[in-house]
């Protein structure tokens, strides 16, 4: 179960943040507020306690937290994001992290190694993290060496299609997972329960499982069906500003 969650309010900048989809046009900043407000109270209906950062105009892609780091029940690691105009982002997150983690729990990783939050997604004790055009094989194997130190493990996945691991694969408690593209056939998730994510509904595979209750993105009707036939109570929200970002429910929090 999750006790806390960190956000951080997106700035005005926002619209000019790093994108793969400009066709989907700028996204309105007013609008991405609003649903920004609505996120923080979906969570705070889970029973998490939400930490909520200031914006950083600065930094156009801020408010996608996950990425600057990845916090285990042991441990806290500090992403270096392969995204050069990201980098910073981490390194204005670790005083909020000392909050929750004494120095002796945080690791980091360095240069060459790069590390997206984005690309790990958590299973019990064991981690999954992508190897993609963000997370390099250097930040895999310090991101493994990291983990192993506090009694975890972690295993590599080679991402062909998707920015991040968890664009396209999330997992969902209970040894049910949501996959779409690429991941339905991959050997490293043949034993879990696969909730099939059809390709016009892709984006939909990027839900969260916070505290029993699995917040799923507006619009994808078939992974709803499939979450709540699975058993889950579920909280459906408008992320239309964030996925004009490539950013999804995951990208919009830290959750431990």
């Amino acid at each position: 179960m999750f006790k806390n969650v960190i956000v951080r309010r997106p700035g005005r900048s926002l619209a000019e943040g790093i994108t793969s989809a400009p066709e989907l046009g700028k996204p309105d900043y007013e609008l991405a507020l609003r649903q920004h407000d609505a996120y923080i109270k979906a969570l705070e209906e889970c029973g998490v306690k939400v930490t909520v950062l200031e914006a950083l105009e600065e930094y156009p892609d801020s408010c996608f937290v996950e990425d600057t780091a990845v916090l285990t029940k042991r441990c806290a690691i500090i992403s270096n994001p392969g995204a050069s105009t990201r980098r910073g982002e981490s390194v204005l997150m670790i005083d909020t992290i000392k909050k929750f983690y004494s120095d002796d729990q945080i690791e980091y990783i360095t240069s060459p190694g790069t590390m997206e939050g984005g690309d790990v997604m958590m299973v019990g004790n064991h981690f999954y993290i992508g190897l993609s055009a963000r997370t390099n094989e250097e930040g895999c194997r310090q991101f493994k060496e990291a983990l192993e130190k506090y009694g975890h493990t972690c295993s590599v996945v080679s991402l062909e299609e998707v920015l991040h691991l968890k664009t396209g694969v999330n997992y969902i408690e209970n040894n049910n997972m949501l996959v779409s593209g690429e991941f339905i056939e991959k050997e490293d998730f043949k034993s879990f329960n696969k909730i099939i994510v059809p390709e016009n509904e892709a984006y939909g595979a990027n839900c969260i499982w916070v505290n029993d209750i699995v917040i799923v993105p507006e619009g994808y009707p078939t992974v709803e069906k499939g979450v709540r036939d699975a058993g889950y109570k579920v909280i459906v929200l408008d992320t239309s500003e964030y996925k004009k970002l490539d950013g999804g429910l995951s990208c919009l929090s830290l959750r431990f």
